[in-house]
């Protein structure tokens, strides 16, 4: 995180400080208009200077990169501006003579303004050491607010500061991603951002192989007390990877720069789920270790579904009626090992072990009623125990050589690996409940990448920055996967009609970008780049070689911010691509549920999207306002196409082909109001208007089909502290229904409140967190419709819960001042079912490869 907000702080004094209102801003925060040697610097020149050295008020240690901005003192204009070296020292030359006021700001620091500075002509102003103090202030770069903000609109990106966030205790990142506004989470745990579920998920600012095989069961990896932040990334730049077309969500974890030894112990207890995690680290001097390790349960996790469905083939009908019962638990652990070193003072080296572990466990009693024309009723029932169980791998080594303030260079590589095995057992009964036969589905898979980049900026002039780079992913898959039958005694033997098979695939892509960034005279910040990626595919099954072969796209982006009478303005364009992740391509069935059935398509080809937004913020006294309004256009989008299958009575079969457009327009809301400076709360609103158009085959013929409407959703949040460590926090979602191509889903709620008490100076807390409490049960209700089917969908889901949470931190701790870390790899996998960047398989089912 600390190349994070450095990298801000930087891009803050450079860009962004141009734009600011004039001293003082909201919150009391000096917000300076003009930085000299910028565009737009018409202050006179004089013989006068100003120097001084910043250093940390605990440790004494100098804070590198510190913004200093210089105003009149009468006017209160900014006139002058400047960053501190890597020793904490610096200078204003060439000031005339008068009264002044400067402001010191650092993200992490609290702000310090020091007012009544008289300067003569030819003085030569020395301010000695000034001494900052770390608090819990963050500098936003649009706004400031005298209380650091639940939620932060910055130049490019949203924040949801995550640790503000009392309710998560126990929780985990599903809990936080609720309630980020511009994202949308059902209650399986898929996320869509503005109603698209193409998107890249990162963990610090990477990948891992837990977010590959399912973004769904990742989130249930991560407890949410170790979140920090999640940032939302609407319109990226070209320095981004090209892949997800809704945009980027990047989920930072805590970290912190202390000197000494130090050991956090949280845990949790509910009805639903319980957690335990140790974090440590200890640092002294240029090097610093971090060890850590978590184990989460889940339980009582129960399922109700009811299906109804008509299928029409040769002018035959077929009606399915399905009831069924489920339940799950689960058992996912998360261990990481990390070092970092500075080599000089200019230089670091980060390296990081991390292993995952998952293991779910499944039930599904299902009871299916077939009615055929002109036949007695068939019933049969299906009990199904289904085993997800994965190891996942993660291995990094970064460097990062930092020349001077925006110049610097990186290299970052990653190793990840995951062994995945997705399997289940189905028994079949019949009306009488007698078994009359056996199936079993084996998916052993193996997943394998190695990813190398380098990175490089430099600043031109003071208004200019230009970066650019390359990187290279290399990818290896290996499947293996069977479908057994059996009597209701005896052993396995294979299905002729679903045969065993191993799917082969490597997927390898060659990358480079270059951006610009220039600030215009009249304070415009331009920010454009191109970046174009190769990618090459081999893929082969024991029937032979798949695939489209290899392609290149082009992906330009640009983006443009101004601020007009306290008014943020931003524009963005980026186009997107999005490849098909391999259950999409996978020909092998996924019959968990014999009544729906999907099989991919190994001859699909990438869509490419492109995304317009227009956004506009402002602090109006206490209140911030922003709204954003976007456009998405997909032309050779991944559809699904539904039919009924020809062998199977009642059954509906599913794949995937490039036929699809899908074109959305919309806006999103979000006002955020600081009440007092210990109670806030906010409203967020998503609306847009969606148009899908499709095929299906009617009768051997395709057909185009097309759907539209409106799909809206919001939610309520509000936060307070009180004296004595107590604190409470409520939040409320609520999701309408969603347009699919064939039909829509139904929406859902969530809602939850929480209060904690802190004590023994603020070391140790106990909370507690109760969601749905008023609720039984929510239901998903979905319908889809066609000319030769139909069906109506119900998912219960008893959501329920309690939690009571203890924190506890040992070890005593000095401040260092923040450092530059070396940079990561930034990669993304690609487009999967149910909202995951996935190269792999699918989190249910167990019959994607892997």
């Amino acid at each position: 995180m600390n190349k994070f907000l450095l990298a801000t702080s930087i891009l803050l004094t450079v860009f962004v400080t141009p734009t600011f209102a004039q001293f003082p801003g909201a919150g009391g925060t000096a917000q300076p208009k003009a930085l000299p040697g910028t565009a737009g610097d018409q202050s006179p020149k004089g013989t006068s200077r100003i120097s001084g050295s910043i250093v940390d008020s605990v440790s004494a240690n100098a804070i590198e990169f510190v913004s200093i901005a210089l105003y009149n003192k009468s006017t209160g204009q900014a006139i002058d501006g400047t960053v501190a070296d890597e020793k904490g020292k610096f200078e204003l030359n060439k000031l005339v003579a008068g009264e002044y006021k400067i402001l010191i700001s650092f993200i992490g620091y609290s702000n310090k303004s020091l007012d009544n500075i008289k300067l003569e002509k030819g003085q030569q102003l020395d301010l000695g050491i000034i001494k900052l103090g770390s608090n819990i202030k963050t500098l936003n770069e649009v706004t400031v607010t005298g209380q650091a903000a639940l939620i932060e609109e910055k130049v490019d990106r949203l924040v949801y500061n995550a640790e503000k966030d009392i309710a998560a205790k126990g929780g985990d990142a599903t809990d936080i991603l609720r309630k980020v506004p511009l994202l949308s989470v059902d209650l399986d745990g898929n996320v869509s951002l503005r109603g698209n579920q193409n998107i890249r998920v990162l963990i610090n600012n990477k990948p891992s192989t837990i977010v590959a095989s399912s973004v769904s069961d990742a989130l249930k990896q991560i407890p949410a007390d170790q979140i920090k932040t999640v940032e939302v990334i609407t319109s990226p730049s070209s320095k981004y990877d090209a892949e997800g077309s809704g945009g980027i969500i990047n989920i930072i974890t805590k970290k912190n720069s202390l000197q000494g030894l130090n050991l956090n112990v949280d845990s949790g207890i509910g009805n639903r789920g319980s957690m335990l995690s140790l974090n440590g680290g200890y640092r002294k001097g240029k090097a610093g270790f971090t060890i850590g390790g978590f184990g989460r349960g889940m339980y009582n996790t129960i399922t109700k579904t009811s299906l109804e469905q008509t299928s029409i083939v040769a002018g035959n009908a077929t009606t399915t009626t399905q009831t069924g019962d489920g339940n799950s638990k689960g058992l996912f652990g998360n261990y990481n090992l990390g070092f970092d070193y500075d080599l000089a003072k200019n230089q670091s080296l980060t390296a990081g072990v991390r292993y995952g572990v998952r293991n779910m466990i499944s039930e599904q009693d299902l009871i299916t009623r077939l009615t055929k024309s002109s036949a007695s009723d068939e019933i049969s029932k299906r009990n199904v125990d289904a085993k997800n169980l994965s190891g996942t791998v993660d291995v990094n080594l970064d460097y990062l050589h930092t020349f001077k303030p925006q110049q610097e260079w990186s290299i970052s590589t990653l190793y990840s690996r995951n062994d995945l095995t997705n399997n289940f057992d189905a028994n079949l009964l019949n009306g009488s409940d007698q078994l009359t036969n056996r199936q079993r589905n084996l998916n052993k898979n193996l997943n394998q990448e190695f990813t190398f980049q380098s990175d490089y900026q430099t600043p031109v002039k003071k208004n200019q920055l230009l970066e650019f780079g390359g990187k290279a992913i290399f990818r290896q898959v290996n499947s293996d996967y069977s479908f057994l039958i059996a009597e209701p005694t005896g052993g396995f033997v294979p299905e002729k009609d679903q045969p065993s098979g191993e799917l082969l695939y490597h997927q390898n892509i060659a990358a480079g970008y270059t951006s610009y960034t220039y600030t215009t005279k009249s304070r415009y910040t331009l920010k454009g780049g191109l970046r174009y990626e190769h990618t090459f595919i081999d893929a082969s099954t024991n029937e032979g070689s798949v695939g489209v072969g290899n392609y290149g796209v082009l992906v330009p982006s640009m983006n443009a911010s101004k601020t007009v009478k306290g008014t943020t303005i931003k524009l963005g364009y980026n186009r997107r691509i999005q490849r098909p992740g391999l259950q999409q391509l996978n020909p092998n069935f996924n019959s968990a549920n014999p009544q729906n059935i999907t099989i991919g398509n190994p001859e699909l080809r990438p869509e490419l999207t492109n995304n317009f937004e227009l956004g506009l913020s402002k602090n109006i006294k206490k209140t911030f306002v922003n709204a954003t309004f976007f456009g998405r256009v997909t032309n050779n989008a991944i559809s699904q196409v539904r039919q009924p299958s020809d062998t199977l009575a009642g059954a509906i079969v599913t794949t995937y082909e490039n036929i699809g457009k899908q074109h959305a327009y919309g806006t999103n809301l979000f006002a955020n109001i600081a009440a007092t400076t210990k109670i806030n709360f906010g409203i967020f609103a998503n609306a847009f208007y969606t148009t899908l158009t499709g095929q299906t085959i009617e009768n051997g013929i395709s057909k185009e089909i097309t759907n539209s409407g409106f799909n809206v959703s919001g939610g309520i949040f509000s936060q307070a502290t009180f004296r004595n460590g107590w604190g409470a926090q409520a939040f409320g979602f609520m999701q309408g229904t969603q347009v699919q191509i064939q039909g829509k889903q139904g929406g859902f709620g969530f809602y939850t409140i929480g209060v904690k008490k802190d004590f023994a100076n603020k070391k140790g807390s106990v909370g507690l967190a109760a969601e749905n409490f008023l609720s039984r049960r929510f239901n998903i209700h979905s319908q889809l419709d066609s000319r030769n089917f139909s069906q109506v969908n119900d998912i219960y889901l008893y959501n329920r819960g309690v939690r009571l949470t203890f924190t506890y931190k040992i070890g005593k701790m000095t401040m260092d001042a923040p450092k530059r870390k070396a940079k990561s790899v930034n990669n993304d996998d690609v487009k999967s079912e149910g909202g995951a960047q996935q190269l792999g398989p699918a989190p249910s089912g167990g019959n994607a490869p892997r």
